[in-house]
């Protein structure tokens, strides 16, 4: 299928990370929404610790910044005298920072086929990674929103979307995000409903965000309220991210999840997941096969840096669940549409 012609603006004035020469600056997304903070991540270092407090977060933007690691690892490497053995162990580092997003490592692996030609090659590669991916999720937005608009009749549309897959999530545009973007400029959303999204309340902190600068009417829920707004008829859609699709359909995604897609599945409505390319995986044959992240304990028992659970406590926080392909009713990519729940 060939791309629509997307109706909104194509640019996003929000970008997530910019290389700046010797290392990328960052949006620091843990700062949102109080404050618009950038980092420098201009060593290995910084940038693993980026990754894994979620400063730069979404699969998309850890293709991207996993591509750009490979030249802050280079670069280091020639200041500080590093041999061949410790820059493969630091380019390693930066490849295994999280588990389960697939971009992550295929971002670092794309590039890695250039480092014999030098920097300047590993940051035109990575350049092309952001290029490509500013595209696909244009596309991606295109397709998604025709797709909806051609098995939704209601009008304007009330969707459903859980953790942010904005232009924060990727170099710039956005996934199931840049759907609802593109509902929102053929004047047919009437509103978002976001979930908060754990860990660290990804969709009020970032999507509400997000939509609040683009000017998008939405509402905050609580993750737990998603399947009572979709079986109250309050949703005609659900949208969301990706961070791994395996082979047989089976998607990795933010935790909270599988229970809209399940809450979907009793409404009748459609669960659309939204993902560029990059973030399917052939090598993984089915969810079963997908990593799990899981995060720190803290976050579930504190709030604030203050413990709000007993002493005695533990906590159980995977960042990500798997929402079987029969419960998908489409996948869009920049290539079209597939439906693999049919």
């Amino acid at each position: 299928m060939a791309p629509s012609t997307p109706t909104a603006d194509a640019d996003s004035a929000i970008r997530t990370l910019t290389w700046h020469g010797t290392g990328l600056h960052l949006i620091d997304q843990t700062a949102l929404p109080g404050r618009l903070v950038t980092l420098d991540a201009s060593d290995v270092d910084t940038l693993v610790d980026a990754i894994g407090r979620l400063a730069v977060r979404g699969a998309p933007a850890l293709g991207a910044s996993g591509a750009y690691g490979v030249a802050i690892a280079m670069l280091q490497a020639a200041r500080e005298g590093w041999d061949a053995d410790r820059l493969d162990t630091e380019i390693r580092r930066i490849r295994d920072a999280r588990p389960t997003a697939v971009n992550l490592a295929g971002g670092v692996d794309r590039v890695l086929p250039f480092v014999p030609q030098g920097v300047a090659a590993v940051i035109a590669e990575a350049d092309a990674v952001v290029r490509e991916d500013v595209a696909a999720n244009r596309a991606i937005g295109a397709h998604g929103a025709d797709w909806i608009l051609a098995r939704v009749e209601r009008r304007p549309l009330r969707v459903l979307t859980h953790c942010n897959t904005g232009s924060l999530a990727t170099a710039g545009w956005g996934t199931a995000l840049g759907i609802i973007r593109e509902l929102h400029a053929r004047g047919v959303l009437e509103a978002v409903y976001a979930d908060e999204t754990r860990p660290l309340l990804q969709g009020s902190r970032l999507t509400a965000w997000e939509l609040d600068q683009e000017g998008i009417p939405h509402f905050v829920q609580p993750d737990g309220a998603a399947a009572s707004t979709i079986l109250r008829g309050l949703v005609d859609v659900a949208v969301i991210g990706a961070d791994r699709i395996a082979k047989n359909g089976d998607t990795a995604n933010k935790i909270g999840s599988v229970g809209v897609a399940l809450a979907c599945a009793d409404a009748g409505i459609p669960f659309v997941v939204a993902a560029p390319r990059t973030t399917f995986d052939d090598a993984t044959p089915d969810g079963g096969a997908i990593a799990i992240e899981e995060r720190p304990e803290a976050e579930v028992l504190e709030w604030g840096g203050i413990r709000v659970a007993p002493a005695g406590s533990r906590a159980f926080n995977p960042a990500f669940d798997v929402t079987p392909a029969r419960l998908i009713d489409a996948i869009v990519s920049e290539d079209g549409v597939v439906e693999p729940g049919h």
